[in-house]
């Protein structure tokens, strides 16, 4: 007789397993499915999706030990600090990498035990549906086919690939290879200015490489407000990034020699860029193959998304719901994490919701790039009347004291009410100070409550207040 569950999640990721912590701790019977093993030594399957395996953790670990390299070598000086020579040991730092995935998706692990949930290890497709529910097929090692009440669709997102160019994960890479590198390359190319590219491109800059970014679009970093993105152009080519806008990538080529890569500029000159090593960042797309949708009477659309209902996450399929990079709205960890509370607690027949426009955004450079809500573009482009208030964080005692003090913060409040409508960040833990921004626009405030909320000194988060009371033309530091 195969289990019967109230909810199944599919996908292990940051989306599914939360859903599944969520559904098990409002009593619900509840199985996750996940069948990859993310390069595991024991091929055991590993829970955490692309985002811990292969994505945001491991490309932050990487992230702080070239920062930490970076410190040493051109930094420390200004610290009164001597240091001999520096080298950098790739594989040490790799391996450091490698132990903190290990350890987060052990911890996953016990999550999972702590509440119950049992991991069905394999790939899940939908069978159809009877009168127990819908019947899922585990083609794993042991294949089964299991019935749920529920189910959860959050199988994630994969590297999109440029027709043309092999990515074989060793001299041309997506972001998998990017992450396992063993040596740093004399020159490194990447294909794509976003998020990933941008990240992973710093890395081994940090550590030595000679990094040459192309990218197709006009316009560098156009989902971020354009006053930070233009700050940002200047304090990366200032760093040493190469980056070229307005390319179009022609031939590549791999050999024992490694990669060269034949494109014309934005003024159609053809050009060559040799290089060691190749990253290809181009975006993203859903995990939706392969799942046995039309068993169920669902499609996905021309991108491969699965509809679903804006408020809800409910897919056309009763009791089916889909979350995170398999349905619209932006690919990030923390906006999968929430849909997938939201539809176990939809099950449970509460009424949560999300405020989407409330969702940030983080770029792990360095300086580091953060914001929520809109853009001072999107707001004219909606006719909206606004103000906006800009402070320095070369003004704020705390960065000129860590030596971090490049970039600012930028507040837009309605020009009537006051009420903020977006905050942008580009400067030293902008991650971090991001969230209190996030927490003022869900619960609606002014520009003028931060601008009054005492907030401590010296500190970063001041740059937050003044940048508020700048929206009043009462920045008191400025």
């Amino acid at each position: 007789m195969s289990q019967a569950f109230d909810v199944v999640v599919i996908g292990g990721g940051p989306g599914g397993y939360i859903a599944a912590i969520r559904a098990a701790q409002l009593g619900f019977k509840v199985a996750c499915a996940e069948s990859n093993a993310f390069d595991d030594p024991k091929g055991e399957i590993r829970l955490g999706g692309t985002c811990l395996n292969v994505g945001c953790i491991p490309s932050k670990a990487l992230l702080a030990s070239s920062e930490e390299f970076e410190k040493i070598s051109h930094h420390a000086a200004d610290h009164g600090i001597k240091v001999g020579s520096v080298s950098i040991d790739s594989k040490k730092m790799v391996s450091r990498k490698d132990e903190i995935v290990t350890k987060m998706t052990a911890g996953i692990q016990y999550l999972f035990r702590k509440n119950k949930i049992t991991l069905l290890k394999g790939h899940a497709s939908f069978e159809g549906k009877s009168t127990n529910g819908y019947q899922i097929k585990i083609d794993g090692k042991d294949q089964e086919t299991v019935s749920a009440k529920n189910v959860i669709i959050a199988t994630g997102s994969k590297a999109r690939h440029l027709q043309g160019i092999s990515v074989d994960n060793v001299l041309i890479c997506d972001n998998e290879g990017a992450l396992k590198f063993d040596f740093v390359p004399k020159k490194l190319g990447v294909i794509g200015a976003g998020v990933i590219g941008l990240e992973l491109g710093s890395v081994w800059r940090r550590l030595g490489s000679e990094v040459t970014v192309l990218e197709a679009l006009p316009s560098f970093l156009a989902a971020c407000d354009e006053g930070i993105a233009k700050e940002a152009q200047k304090l990366f080519a200032k760093q040493g990034l190469n980056i070229n806008m307005g390319v179009k990538i022609g031939e590549v080529k791999a050999d024992k020699k490694g990669v060269v890569v034949n494109y014309t500029d934005s003024a159609g000159k053809a050009l060559k860029l040799e290089c060691d090593r190749l990253i290809v960042s181009v975006g993203r797309i859903p995990n939706t193959d392969q799942l046995g949708l039309e068993n169920i009477g669902l499609k996905v659309d021309e991108r491969g998304f699965i509809p679903v209902d804006d408020h809800t996450c409910a897919t056309a399929a009763p009791s089916v719901y889909a979350v995170g990079d398999v349905v619209r709205g932006p690919m990030l960890a923390h906006k999968a994490e929430d849909e997938g509370v939201l539809v176990a607690e939809i099950i449970a027949g509460q009424k949560p919701h999300i405020d989407y426009n409330c969702i940030p955004w983080v770029i792990y450079t360095d300086p580091e790039i953060a914001w929520v809500g809109k853009s001072e573009q999107a707001l004219k482009e909606a006719g909206i009347a606004y103000k906006a208030g800009q402070f320095p964080f070369a003004a704020n005692g705390r960065a000129l004291g860590m030596g971090r003090a490049d970039g600012f913060v930028k507040v837009l409040a309605d020009a009537k009410t006051d009420e903020i409508l977006g905050v942008h960040i580009i400067g030293p833990n902008a991650s971090d100070l991001i969230a209190e921004a996030a927490v003022a626009m869900e619960f609606k405030a002014a520009a003028e409550d931060i601008a009054r909320i005492c907030h401590p000194h010296p500190s970063l988060s001041e740059v937050m207040r003044e940048a508020a009371l700048a929206t009043d033309q009462r920045a008191l530091n400025m």
